[in-house]
């Protein structure tokens, strides 16, 4: 008898486990569409300058998969953010695997589309890393980008071509999805050693052209799914292989990319040259300022707040802050904003004028 229970208690737990399929019911449309016109974002037909945040952590369900940082409580989290807020955060496909059964289970990111559905907060999915942070397969090498993508990375139930679109007909009836994130701070770099190494990662020539031609096809799955929505890249900006100096021009040119992106981590020192000439929207979609032990909290917000005067003067279409956690560190200098951080009320000043 008892090994009868035990077996039947198996069975149980691996019909917990199996692969989830369905699709989820479309919600009301309750929040308009956003919208590219030239260089500016729109909305309800009037120019739009989000500034919101990033949080990464909200698909992590440590029940259901291995998730990265500490839990967060989705309604408190959308609860106190403004209606038509935005937030950025990682839809990994690793967020999408059973820690347990290896198979796909939707549940945890079901639940930060559910919750910025009620809470009417607008969401930017960012689909894939460039490497292994919070998601399994390890960095992607300039093969991936090329044709290494449409096959399944270690640890991963799908390809990523597969993932693009199983995600993006999943999630794309929600009007939370402010635009679709392809892949965030990518590099069609090549590894010189087996740590991948900053310093011993080679660029080689072909690598914007191939970035961009990577963008138009990953971004025409995007389009088959969901074709009213944006398609943004995390492009950083800087001397990354593949976009630095004119190679960004050329990657941010790619037919199918409708947002361009700048991550500022340095006093913005390349933006005003990545601006110029733009006819796209630019998102600083990663504004990173330092606070803690280092800095007291209300002094980051002045610094944010003057910065995101200066990035609206550059031409910037909108900025969110990297990045809230639901359990800062005071006693370290971090770039952890917490609930309670008086940045969020200098985003909420500079949210949605035009």
């Amino acid at each position: 008898m008892r090994v009868a229970a035990v077996a039947t208690t198996l069975l149980l737990l691996l019909a917990a486990c199996a692969q989830d399929t369905s699709s989820r019911p479309s919600p009301p449309e309750d929040l308009p569409v956003v919208r590219a016109d030239g260089d500016r974002l729109v909305l309800d037909g009037r120019t739009w300058w989000p500034a919101g945040l990033n949080a990464y952590q909200l698909g992590t369900r440590w029940e259901v998969n291995h998730g990265c940082g500490a839990e967060v409580d989705l309604d408190d989290f959308f609860g106190t953010l403004a209606p038509r807020s935005i937030v950025r955060f990682d839809a990994f496909q690793s967020h999408a695997v059973h820690r347990i059964g290896g198979t796909l289970d939707f549940t945890a990111l079901d639940a930060v589309f559910d919750a910025a559905e009620r809470h009417r907060v607008y969401l930017i999915p960012v689909l894939a890393p460039q490497d292994s942070d919070c998601d399994a397969g390890g960095y992607k090498q300039a093969d991936w980008y090329d044709a290494a993508w449409h096959d399944p990375l270690p640890g991963h139930v799908l390809a990523y071509d597969d993932w693009v679109a199983t995600a993006v007909e999943r999630w794309g009836s929600s009007p939370a999805v402010a635009m679709w994130e392809l892949i965030g701070e990518p590099e069609t770099a090549t590894c010189t050693d087996d740590e991948c190494t900053l310093e011993r990662r080679e660029c080689l020539p072909g690598g914007a052209r191939l970035l961009r031609n990577w963008i138009d096809e990953a971004a025409g799955i995007v389009r088959e799914h969901d074709p009213d929505r944006l398609v943004t890249v995390g492009t950083i900006g800087g001397d990354q292989c593949g976009s630095a100096g004119d190679d960004f021009a050329t990657v941010t040119d790619a037919e199918q990319l409708d947002v361009v992106q700048y991550h500022d981590y340095d006093d913005a020192q390349f933006l005003e040259r990545r601006l110029d000439g733009l006819s796209k929207p630019m998102l600083v979609a990663e504004l990173g300022v330092r606070a803690g032990s280092c800095r007291a909290v209300s002094e980051r917000a002045d610094i944010v707040d003057r910065t995101l005067t200066r990035y609206r003067d550059l031409g910037a279409d909108g900025a969110l802050m990297w990045s809230f956690v639901p359990d800062p560190r005071p006693d370290e200098c971090t770039y952890d904003i917490g609930p309670d951080d008086p940045v969020h009320y200098v985003l909420r000043r500079h949210h949605g004028s035009g």
